[in-house]
């Protein structure tokens, strides 16, 4: 009897680990649609977020003609000239470009060594690779992220404590922001 209770149990969880991400995520987008349909008061369920992306899709194909970017451009000026905001917007800026668009800049994974004594590594994606307006020809700006966060610290890196890896970008977040549970294949 206690073989059968092991293996019942066994499939239990085994179906707690298949179904409870899956309802998770039915559940965020289906309260994410819900909470945009009701700040839009619209009739239909996930109308709203359909027009968010269809309106989204349609500035991204106008920023790709050229007097789209000549105004988009114009704008960043403007955005860049007022003080307060312009910390906010640039920075906001800056963090998406660095995951989509043509700058991106988590496509460099590395690997640091972040202690001698203990021979301790830790996988971060370098940012900035030349330093040489602060002086500091021999070092790297690395970003670490955190495990299960959007957040991270970014470090000022001895070259010789680097080394790259040969994984995609993305495939290196997904391993880090996991905890290193996802591994590396996709």
């Amino acid at each position: 009897m206690q073989g059968f209770a092991g293996r019942v149990l066994r499939y239990f969880f085994s179906g707690t680990l298949f179904i409870v991400p899956l309802v998770a995520t039915a559940y965020f987008i289906y309260i994410s649609f819900k909470w945009l349909d009701d700040r839009l008061s619209l009739p239909y369920p996930g109308l709203g977020f359909l027009i968010i992306i269809l309106v989204i899709t349609i500035i991204g194909y106008l920023s790709t003609n050229y007097v789209f970017k000549t105004i988009g451009q114009w704008f960043d000026r403007g955005m860049n000239r007022i003080p307060l905001v312009k910390l906010i917007y640039s920075t906001v800026r800056d963090l998406l470009s660095a995951f989509v668009g043509d700058k991106k800049k988590f496509n460099k994974p590395v690997l640091v060594r972040i202690n001698k004594d203990n021979n301790l590594f830790q996988i971060g994606f370098v940012t900035q690779a030349d330093l040489s307006e602060l002086g500091l020809n021999d070092m790297v700006v690395v970003y670490f992220p955190h495990s299960y966060a959007f957040s991270g610290y970014h470090y000022f890196v001895s070259k010789e404590n680097i080394r790259p890896l040969d994984i995609p970008g993305p495939t290196a977040m997904k391993f880090i922001v996991s905890g290193g549970v996802s591994g590396f294949k996709e």
